[in-house]
C-alpha cells in the first residue's frame, strides 16, 4: 500500500472526471494508494476538508492556516485545539513560513506558526510545515516551540540537505513531492537519497506540482505512485520496499490515521 501524505482534495481539478471526486480516489486506489491526507490551508476551508474526510473511510485531514493565507484570518492556540478535537483530524497545518512569496507578513507568519506548534504540543498531534526561503527561522521556531515527541513533517521539501538534517535532528520527517522528478532538482534528489528510510514520506501536493511525465498538468493523488517509483529508483531499492516503509512512517507519525 502507498499513502498520499499531502493532497488538497477540495481543490482538485475534476473536469476530466465529470466533477466526481469518487472517480479520482478510485483511480488512486487502483494504483495501490490506500490512504489520503487532505490538508487544510485556512479557516475558510476547514469545513470542506473535514467533510471530505468524514465522507471516505480512507481519507483523513488536517486543519491549519498556510503562511500565505494568514491575511484571511489567524487561528489562536485555543481555536486550533478546538478544531483538532474532531475525530478525523490527524495533524495541525499546513503552517510554516514562506518568505519567497511574502516578506511583508513575516511577523504574522511567525506568530501563526508558533500558535500551531504550541497547540499541536498541547493536543499531542504532529505539525505539517511549509517552508520556503526561511530555513533558519523555520528550524529556530520548531526548536523553540515545537514538540520532539509528536514533531511533524517538512512537506513538499525543496531545501538543502543541511536543513533536512536539522529537521531530522528535531525528530521531524521529510516528505517529497513530484518536484524531485524535475530535471533541475538534482540537489533535491541528493536529499532523497540521504534521508533515512524510516523518516521519509511521499506526497502529491495535488492539484499542484505534478511529477514527470505529467508535469504542467493538474496533479491528482494517483500520481504519488510516480513519485514513489522515482525515489525508489534513486535509492536503489524496490518500489515495494519504498511503499511499505513510507506507509509505516505515515502511520507512526500520524497516529490518529490508523
Amino acid at each position: 500500500m502507498l499513502v498520499d501524505s499531502h493532497c488538497h482534495l477540495d481543490r482538485l481539478k475534476l473536469d476530466k472526471f465529470d466533477g466526481d471526486l469518487d472517480a479520482v480516489l478510485a483511480l488512486a486506489r487502483s494504483r495501490g494508494v490506500g490512504k489520503f491526507l487532505c490538508v487544510g490551508i485556512s479557516l475558510d476551508n476547514v469545513d470542506d476538508v473535514v467533510s471530505i474526510a468524514n465522507r471516505y473511510e480512507d481519507v483523513v485531514c488536517s486543519v491549519g492556516v498556510h503562511p500565505l493565507d494568514v491575511d484571511s484570518g489567524l487561528a489562536c492556540v485555543e481555536k486550533l485545539k478546538a478544531l483538532a478535537a474532531q475525530p478525523k483530524v490527524v495533524a495541525l497545518g499546513e503552517t510554516g513560513l514562506d518568505y519567497y512569496y511574502s516578506t511583508e507578513t513575516k511577523e504574522v507568519q511567525q506568530q501563526s506558526f508558533i500558535a500551531h506548534l504550541q497547540a499541536a504540543g498541547e493536543v499531542g498531534l504532529p505539525v505539517i510545515v511549509h517552508t520556503r526561503d526561511a530555513r533558519e527561522d523555520t528550524i529556530e521556531l520548531i526548536r523553540a516551540h515545537g514538540s520532539r515527541e509528536h514533531a511533524g513533517v517538512l512537506h513538499c521539501f525543496t531545501e538543502s540537505w543541511d536543513m533536512a538534517k536539522a529537521a531530522l535532528d528535531l525528530n521531524y520527517y521529510i516528505s517529497l513531492s513530484g518536484i524531485v522528478t524535475f530535471k533541475n532538482a538534482e540537489e533535491l534528489r541528493d536529499v532523497a537519497r540521504q534521508v533515512p528510510l524510516d523518516r521519509l514520506l511521499v506526497e502529491t501536493d495535488s492539484p499542484y506540482l505534478a511529477p514527470v511525465p505529467y508535469r504542467g498538468k493538474p496533479n491528482i493523488p494517483a500520481y504519488v505512485r510516480e513519485v514513489a517509483e522515482f525515489i525508489a529508483e534513486q535509492r536503489g531499492i524496490r518500489y515495494e520496499a519504498l511503499a511499505e516503509a513510507t506507509t509505516e512512517n505515515f502511520h507512526r507519525l500520524f497516529l490518529r490515521a490508523a
